[in-house]
Parts: structure tokens; C-alpha cells; sequence
């Protein structure tokens, strides 16, 4: 059903799409980007196509345990027919001189020139201890297959997230670069006005060109890396390079839960890769109990039935006439005496492989506390970060706006106005490097208390 969903969905963001310029621009949430990717990522369509191999491989599984039926014709020509040998005495007539000496051996045929054989052969599996194993083993395997998918499904999501907030903050970056180019380049205007009726020097003039220019140049540098960093985006939400897009989210709309840093309550069952490793150990404990199966006996039924004929003559073999019926039903078991203890190490051999799977969840709860202890530091850290370089990024637009005051109205330098400038432009940097920082953190806590994509 969700399926179905994701796929209406992105057919009427698809249909929903606008105009630019002559090229249809597709509107894109997060949330829709993440749903689009999960529907078109070639790799996770490679993963599902996995777990469809899995599904196919239970019926295979299961397909053992149903009736074997096969039919056979056999028609031949026995070209050099095959002798055997009969002691003399079978030929022992004392009226023929000619008769073989006692003590020899006679070639005698006994195949026939042409033979035919048509058969239809069936068996049914009564009892083998591996075989219902197998059939729980099996589905344990899908579950696992459908469990790897959903640890690409939250991989694919953790990718798209990151893009998509990094094309928000370039975006976000270069409009207000934009506001900069305009508000320097009014004070440009306003400068060579009063370098034009002598209130100001030329050196005022030239370093607020100097200014401008290497805001110009910045401007192109994050129009380059916003460009870069959508075909990122495209290329994890597995969307065509040349397909234009608008992401509908804005930065002042994304919220960062503190309630999940540190959690409380935290269940490692949330985690994916928790659930994976219990598939993993319920998998270890079904092959060990497979491998002491092969202890059991097995139980098959058989049947054969058929026609068989034989001739010198090949026209005789096509008489129906000449065939002749015969027909076999019987039970087979197979009991295991010694193999030289093979089985006993195949059982060691589970028995370790089961351990270290119970093993493996100890590791794993460590590395998933450490990582969750971490990803709240980074998080916490980050916002302290955010909200120290808002303040600079505050400040340092009103140092700008007072030194510009201050210089138009002559009791300031123009000096002033371009270490201002400067100083605001690297205050904006770190604000958006901060902000960019924030929301990485807020993607890895997501992701390390399991609730990235929820289902």
C-alpha cells in the first residue's frame, strides 16, 4: 500500500510541475524527495529485486517436499550388441562334433537389436528433518532480505536528507550574498557621488570596488557549489541531471527535536541493524538445529510404471503391441550409521556460528550507545555553535550599518566600512556553516535513535 502511495505521489508532483523558462520544474519537500528516491534509486531497486530472489528461493525450498513426477521415452539402436559369456557345458550335445570344448567359454547375445523403454517415475518425501528446517530457515531468510532493504531504505533517506538541507543552505547563502552585492554596491554609487563633490577620496572609491569585485567572485563560487550540490541531490534521489527542481522547504521550517538528545527510553529494537542481527542469530539457531537433523532418517515413497519392448526388427518396436506394462511402488529409508563424524563437526561448527551471533548483539548495543552519546554531543554542540555565530552575524550587521552612518555623515572612515563589510561576510560564512553543521547533527541523531524513516 505504501508502495502505491509513493508512487502516486510522485506522479503528481510530476504532474504538479511548472514552467521555467520553457522547462518543467518539479516541486520537492523533503519529505517528497526522500519518497521519490525510495521509488527510483536504482540501488535500492537492486535490493528489492534481492529480496524478490529470496521469496522465489522459499518455493524452490518448498517445491522439495511436493510429488517429483518425470516421464521418459528411451527408443535405441544397438548397433554393436553387447555379448556375454556362458560356460561350454550349456552347449554340450553329443551328437554335434562341433560342439565346444568342456572347460570354455561361449559368446552368447543376449541384447536385442532394438529396445524401447517409456516410463513415468514419481517419488514423494515423506520425512527429512532438513527439509522442515529448511522451509523456517527459508522464510527466516526473506524476513532478513526485507530487513537489508529497509537498512537501504533509511541509508537512501540519511543520503537525500543531507543533500537536500545542503542545497537549503547554499540557496539560502546566495540570496544573501545578493543582498550584500546590492547594499555594497548602492554604497559604491553613493561613494563615487561623494568622491564626485569632493567629500570623499579615491581610495574609498577603489576599496569599495575592491569589495564588490571579491563579493562577485563569491557570489559565482556559491552560484558553482549550489549547482553541485542539486546534482548531488538529484543523483541520490536517482533523478535525471537535466531535470530542473524546487525544493519547497525552507530552512526557518526545519525543527530540531531536543527531546532526542539522550533519550531516555531508548529501545535498540528501533535500530534496524538490532532487528537485522536478531534475523541473523534466529538464522545461526535454525542451521544448527538443520545440521542435527541430519542425524533423522529420511522417508521417501516411489512408483514407476511404464511400457518396455524389445526386438530384432525396429517395425516390431512400433507395434503397441509389442510393449509390455510394468509398474513399481515401494518406500525408501534412509537411515545414517557413520560418516565418519562429519556431522558431529558440522554441529561444533553451528554451535560457534550461533555464540558469536549472541555475541554480536553486546557489540552492537555498545556501538549503538556510543553512538547515540555522540551524535547528542555533536547536535548539542552545534546548536551552542548555531546560536553564537547568529549573535556575531547580528552584531556584525550592525557594526556595518553604523560604520556606514558614520562614514556618510563624515564622522567615520571609509576603512571602517570595508573591515565591517569583511567582517560580516565572515560572520555570515560561519553562520551558514554553523547551520549547515546544525542539521547533519540533527539527520545523525535521527538516524542513530532509529527514527529516520519511519514506517
Amino acid at each position: 500500500m505504501k508502495n502505491k502511495i509513493s508512487l502516486l505521489a510522485a506522479f503528481l508532483m510530476l504532474w504538479g510541475s511548472f514552467y521555467t523558462n520553457g522547462q518543467a520544474v518539479a516541486p520537492f519537500s523533503l519529505q517528497q524527495s526522500i519518497d521519490y528516491a525510495l521509488q527510483n534509486r536504482a540501488s535500492l531497486q537492486a535490493t528489492r529485486n534481492e529480496q524478490r530472489i529470496a521469496k522465489a528461493q522459499v518455493g524452490e525450498i518448498r517445491a522439495m517436499g511436493l510429488p517429483q513426477i518425470n516421464g521418459s521415452l528411451d527408443v535405441g539402436d544397438n548397433f554393436i550388441q553387447q555379448q556375454s559369456f556362458l560356460p561350454a557345458e550349456f552347449f554340450q550335445d553329443p551328437n554335434n562334433p562341433n560342439a565346444p570344448e568342456p572347460g570354455t567359454f561361449v559368446p552368447v547375445t543376449f541384447t536385442p537389436a532394438y529396445t524401447g523403454n517409456a516410463t513415468v517415475t514419481g517419488s514423494q518425501l515423506l520425512f527429512d528433518g532438513s527439509y522442515l528446517i529448511g522451509l523456517k530457515a527459508a522464510k527466516t531468510y526473506t524476513e532478513l532480505s526485507r530487513k537489508t532493504t529497509e537498512r537501504s531504505e533509511i541509508e537512501v533517506a540519511e543520503q537525500v536528507s543531507k543533500a537536500y538541507y545542503g542545497v537549503l543552505v547554499n540557496r539560502e547563502r546566495f540570496e544573501l550574498l545578493n543582498q550584500n552585492l546590492i547594499r555594497l554596491d548602492t554604497l559604491l554609487y553613493q561613494t563615487s557621488i561623494m568622491f564626485e563633490n569632493g567629500v570623499a577620496e579615491k581610495l574609498d572609491v577603489d576599496r569599495l570596488r575592491v569589495q564588490l569585485n571579491n563579493l562577485k567572485v563569491e557570489k559565482q563560487k556559491t552560484e558553482r557549489l549550489m549547482a553541485v550540490s542539486e546534482n548531488l541531490l538529484k543523483f541520490q534521489m536517482g533523478i535525471d541531471q537535466s531535470q530542473a527542481i524546487l525544493l519547497t522547504d525552507k530552512l526557518a521550517e526545519v525543527e530540531v527535536d531536543i527531546s532526542k538528545v539522550r533519550p531516555q527510553n531508548f529501545e535498540y529494537a528501533n535500530r534496524i541493524e538490532y532487528s537485522i542481527l536478531e534475523t541473523q542469530r534466529d538464522l545461526a539457531e535454525l542451521d544448527l538445529r538443520n545440521r542435527k537433523s541430519g542425524y533423522l532418517p529420511k522417508l521417501y515413497l516411489n512408483a514407476r510404471y511404464g511400457y518396455i519392448t524389445a526386438s530384432n526388427e525396429f517395425s516390431n518396436i512400433t507395434k503397441t503391441s509389442n510393449w509390455l506394462e510394468f509398474g513399481y511402488v515401494g518406500g525408501q529409508l534412509q537411515l545414517p550409521i557413520f560418516d565418519g563424524l562429519r556431522k558431529h563437526y558440522q554441529v561444533q561448527q553451528g554451535k560457534i556460528a550461533l555464540e558469536n551471533a549472541k555475541l554480536g548483539f553486546k557489540t552492537l548495543t555498545q556501538s549503538i550507545d556510543l553512538e547515540l552519546e555522540q551524535a547528542s554531543v555533536e547536535l548539542t554542540n552545534a546548536l551552542d555553535v548555531l546560536e553564537s555565530r547568529r549573535e556575531n552575524m547580528a552584531l556584525a550587521e550592525e557594526i556595518a550599518r553604523v560604520a556606514k552612518i558614520k562614514f556618510q555623515e563624515g564622522v567615520g572612515t571609509n576603512l571602517e566600512v570595508v573591515n565591517a563589510e569583511t567582517d560580516l561576510r565572515e560572520a555570515q560564512t560561519n553562520y551558514y556553516a554553523a547551520m549547515y553543521d546544525t542539521l547533519i547533527a540533527k539527520v545523525n541523531l535521527d538516524r542513530a535513535t532509529g527514527t529516520l524513516l519511519t514506517k
